[in-house]
């Protein structure tokens, strides 16, 4: 089969290796659709630990397709069922894992990070992934290239929710990349009031006008320009870029008890950011992190999709072939469109 193996910095090579052989508790599937994502092309850029050319890694954590083959052991899914996967897999045995959040386990393994992933014609899925349910049955309304996007979805999904905000909260969201644009629908889907959004790129902003014809743009001086259309300051502000001024900054764009989520991480270099810690202290604000999303979360996500509760499609902005792969992860690294999918025949 073919494969997108990384082999080091800013290496990686379409290789034919042989199909994964699977054991009795295993599951092989044939991928029909991969998302390229902002690890995978942080992965290319910097390297990754112990991935060498003698020791490659298939990447892609963003996908979907069709079970082919089960082992004996297996009966809770069947050959010819459409599925996408979770992809973070836990220990089964911490107190997060079975807390159920399995997405934070200290010892998780990850498709396309720590274990072959998605950029390949065939994967094969571990007994631990069958067992903790990372595997989602589809329904036929939903296309493989929307499943794929399930994952950065859910992740959205995750941050939004563990901020508790009420509807009608106005919303400011920085950055409109596709997580951004996701940030937005999800924001609708919890009910938001006014939603707001900046971008330092006006071809961002206006992509994000033209999907949602009723958010309100704002560029220049963003305290200055949020006043005009939330007087009292924002109520939710979300950081959907790696972006350090605008985590230090946003705290004055608040409403009293306002909500802050940090949504994704900064490079290595800016992951020290200077706050003001009063406006904490006397607006009484809430800052909230998130990362990755739990196998319920990632699952509720794929059936909104399937219900039509959320437009996934709208994100997609190229697909491409496996073959072409190296130039789908350069528009991605370009920030040209939003999400880059990989089909698969």
């Amino acid at each position: 089969m073919k494969a997108i193996r990384l082999i080091g910095k800013e290496k990686i090579q379409l290789q034919d290796i042989p199909v994964p052989e699977i054991s009795d508790n295993e599951l092989l599937i044939k991928v029909k659709a991969a998302s390229i994502c902002g690890t995978d092309v942080r992965m290319y850029k910097n390297g990754y630990k112990n991935v060498s050319e003698n020791n490659p890694l298939t990447l892609g954590h963003e996908f979907a397709g069709d079970i082919v083959k089960t082992g004996k052991n297996v009966t809770a899914y069947q050959v010819g069922q459409k599925v996408s996967l979770a992809p973070n897999i836990g220990c089964g045995t911490c107190d997060l894992c079975v807390s159920g959040q399995t997405h934070l386990c200290e010892n998780y393994d990850a498709f396309g990070v720590t274990m072959d992933g998605g950029f390949a014609e065939y994967v094969k899925i571990p007994e631990n992934a069958v067992t903790q349910g990372n595997i989602t049955v589809l329904d036929d309304e939903i296309s493989y290239q929307e499943a794929a996007l399930v994952e950065p979805l859910s992740c959205v999904y995750n941050g939004q929710k563990l901020l508790h905000a009420q509807p009608g909260a106005d919303t400011l969201i920085i950055g409109m990349g596709p997580i951004g644009i996701m940030h937005i629908m999800v924001a609708k889907l919890f009910g938001a009031g006014k939603i707001i959004v900046n971008d330092l790129s006006k071809e961002r902003m206006q992509k994000a006008k033209e999907l949602f014809p009723d958010v309100i743009l704002i560029e220049g001086d963003v305290e200055k320009e949020l006043k005009k259309v939330s007087p009292k300051g924002t109520d939710v502000c979300i950081i959907a870029a790696p972006a350090p001024a605008a985590q230090a900054q946003c705290l004055s764009y608040m409403n009293m008890n306002g909500k802050i989520l940090y949504f994704g991480g900064l490079p290595k270099e800016k992951e020290t950011v200077s706050i003001n810690t009063n406006l904490i202290h006397y607006k009484q604000l809430q800052i909230q992190g998130c990362t990755k999303q739990s196998v319920s979360e990632y699952r509720l996500c794929a059936k909104l999709v399937n219900d039509k509760r959320i437009p996934l499609e709208l994100i997609m902005s190229d697909t491409y072939c496996l073959s072409s792969f190296e130039e789908a992860l350069d528009n991605a690294a370009k920030a040209k469109g939003l999400k880059h999918v990989i089909v698969f025949e």
